[in-house]
């Protein structure tokens, strides 16, 4: 480096710390004056992207300024065109960090908030998209950065144009090894698009009721009922079948088997039915049906068939069903109750 004069010492100060500063206020004003204009307008998407990735933003902008006045600092050549190399390499490093902020926080904001309920199948079919394709905006941008910054270093730069010179044997090992982190990729877009599951729905995977929570890059992490995390990768929501009880409707119909006596009273069965379901919070008024379904040496079969809006609902108005029906028939018709050790009275 050159010996600095004392007039130079104003001249350093100017271009290394005024200037930085100068633009980092320009852009808190710009910032100031486009947040109010967006502030009064129904532009949530454009407020969030304004809002966030500021840090990544100063710091972009810091590094361009000193990119601009690095030539009047006075190096030597060397330590000149050594600085502008490591400054550029920050740089894209920055922009690329600002971008991708930018990028995921437009996807934030249409992700925050609540859970959609099972009735809402279209938002959910919504958010399970934004989820996936947020994952993989963010993960191009970062590959993306990394590989401009790896190829700007002239050392691994060589490094990897020989490797793709002699790439038989090892691009064969490699896509090997990367089949299954390919495979979970490839499906992943493949359940954004075509929806198999969604955020939110309830699945039954490997004889496990639960509720789809999130979709990564790799893998479905599912809480089961009793809030255990069941982890699935992506690959097996193409690969083996599930059970999606939430697919086109949450609305569910199941039913409730009662093994009875010869001398269940049927008739006033189905009107007790009738009288539970009426108060029954889970219960949606499409079906409430009792039917005799077998007919055993021991006694008789009855299916009781009723609906419900979803599958939690749908359980806890089961439970409900099964208490109420169960107590009733003690108080009302014990006769009707098997009875363990003795035979069932056959009808005459």
């Amino acid at each position: 480096m050159t010996a600095l004069l004392p007039q130079d010492w104003p001249l350093l100060l100017l271009a290394f710390v005024a200037a930085p500063l100068l633009a980092l206020g320009v852009v808190a004003a710009a910032h100031g004056v486009l947040e109010s204009l967006l502030r009064g307008r129904d532009a949530p998407v454009l407020l969030a992207v304004l809002r966030r990735g500021r840090q990544p933003l100063r710091l972009t902008i810091i590094l361009l300024v000193l990119t601009l006045v690095l030539p009047v600092a006075g190096f030597s050549e060397a330590t000149g065109a050594m600085l502008e190399s490591l400054l550029g390499l920050a740089l894209v490093v920055a922009l690329g960090w600002t971008i991708t902020r930018k990028v995921a926080a437009a996807f934030d904001v249409q992700l925050e908030g609540a859970l959609p309920g099972d009735e809402d199948l279209a938002l959910r079919r919504r958010r399970t998209q934004l989820a996936v394709f947020r994952r993989l905006a963010v993960s191009a941008g970062v590959v993306f950065t990394v590989g401009v910054v790896l190829t700007a270093i002239p050392a691994v730069r060589a490094v990897g144009l020989s490797l793709f010179a002699s790439a038989g044997v090892a691009g064969i090992v490699i896509g090997i090894a990367a089949r299954p982190a390919v495979s979970n990729l490839i499906a992943g877009l493949q359940i954004a698009l075509t929806q198999p599951i969604r955020i939110g729905d309830a699945v039954t995977v490997e004889a496990q009721w639960g509720r789809v929570q999130e979709i990564t890059y790799t893998y479905v992490t599912i809480i089961t009922w009793d809030q255990r995390s069941l982890i699935v990768p992506l690959s097996y929501f193409l690969e083996k079948p599930f059970l999606n009880w939430t697919k086109d409707s949450a609305q569910l119909l199941d039913t409730v088997f009662l093994s009875l006596t010869f001398a269940a009273p049927v008739e006033a069965i189905r009107s007790k039915v009738t009288e539970i379901l009426a108060t029954a919070p889970g219960w949606d008024g499409r079906i409430g049906k009792v039917q005799v379904t077998a007919w055993k040496d021991t006694g008789v079969e009855l299916r009781v068939l009723v609906s419900a809006p979803d599958a939690s609902r749908m359980f806890e108005l089961r439970c409900h069903l099964r208490e109420g029906l169960l107590a009733w028939l003690a108080a009302e018709h014990p006769e009707a109750l098997p009875t363990m050790g003795l035979p069932a009275a056959r009808p005459a």
